[in-house]
């Protein structure tokens, strides 16, 4: 089930992104990835449209939107492959006729997923606190 996200999810969230980016972005330090939790406590949730998917009253997912730019999708890993990034997708791509994303270019499994959803290169810029690549895809309906 996709529900809008209460503050109350708050914590459920940050454990949810943790173990995904940790699976899908090896090359983040620990320090690189409690900052970024703090951000999203702190700045990105309260500035965001957020759904959850829920399953089995278990909150395994969510994604974030800032206008049309998909801000985070993440899934608990043992729920990969099972079509709730595409149905969270689904969800926000009903309210724009266009979506964005940055997507670390070594994320294989973000990459991925916005290939098969159906997002376009746009452009490649370098992620300055990682030093890594970010790529700019777009959708549109």
């Amino acid at each position: 089930m996709i529900r809008k996200y209460l503050p109350t999810d708050m914590e459920t969230i940050i454990k949810v992104w943790y173990e995904s980016t940790t699976l899908a972005h090896p090359f983040m330090t620990e320090k690189f990835k409690e900052k970024e939790a703090e951000a999203i406590r702190n700045i990105y949730l309260p500035n965001t449209e957020t759904w959850v998917y829920e399953k089995d009253q278990q909150l395994i997912g969510f994604i974030s939107m800032i206008k049309n730019e998909v801000g985070a999708i993440f899934l608990l890993p043992a729920f990969h492959g099972e079509g709730i990034g595409k149905q969270l997708m689904d969800t926000v791509a009903e309210l724009f006729d266009e979506l964005e994303v940055e997507v670390f270019e070594k994320n294989k499994i973000g990459r991925k997923f916005y290939d098969r959803y159906g997002f376009t290169f746009l452009k490649k810029h370098l992620h300055e606190e990682t030093g890594e690549e970010l790529l700019r895809l777009k959708f549109v309906k």
